[in-house]
């Protein structure tokens, strides 16, 4: 009788002591994550005030409109267009700036603007481009 209550004892013991909580899960090394990609306010970017300030000082808002085609097409047209495209784009559209273009976006041409420096027209151009959607 004795034996048959320190048995049970014993087994009520061991119960109570595995009442099946958790284990701690093993630690495994933090699986790293990709980080999104920061979000960049191109507002703030020295390309787009510039290129802004000199389209805001040209005549260039006559023809055109960042979201809307007036006689030419929107700037953002334009960026969408080129977006893929190599950074040699940068100088072959400030030369149409300069020098005048048609055909590419209808009958209609851009007139030449032949006093705008190279520079003014690639920082233009840097301005357009950063406007894709």
């Amino acid at each position: 009788m004795k034996k048959l209550l320190t048995i049970t004892l014993a087994l009520a013991f061991l119960a109570a002591c595995n009442n099946d909580q958790e284990k701690p899960a093993e630690t495994k090394p933090e699986e790293t994550k990709p980080e999104a990609p920061a979000v960049v306010d191109i507002t703030q970017t020295p390309e787009y005030t510039k290129g802004l300030e000199l389209i805001g000082n040209s005549d260039c808002l006559t023809c055109h409109s960042v979201t809307d085609k007036i006689v030419g097409p929107s700037y953002q047209d334009v960026a969408n267009k080129y977006a893929n495209a190599p950074d040699t784009i940068v100088t072959h559209l400030a030369h149409k700036i300069i020098k005048g273009g048609s055909g590419v976006w209808g009958e209609v041409s851009m007139m030449p603007h032949p006093n705008v420096s190279e520079a003014d027209a690639e920082a233009m151009v840097k301005y357009v481009l950063l406007l894709k959607k």
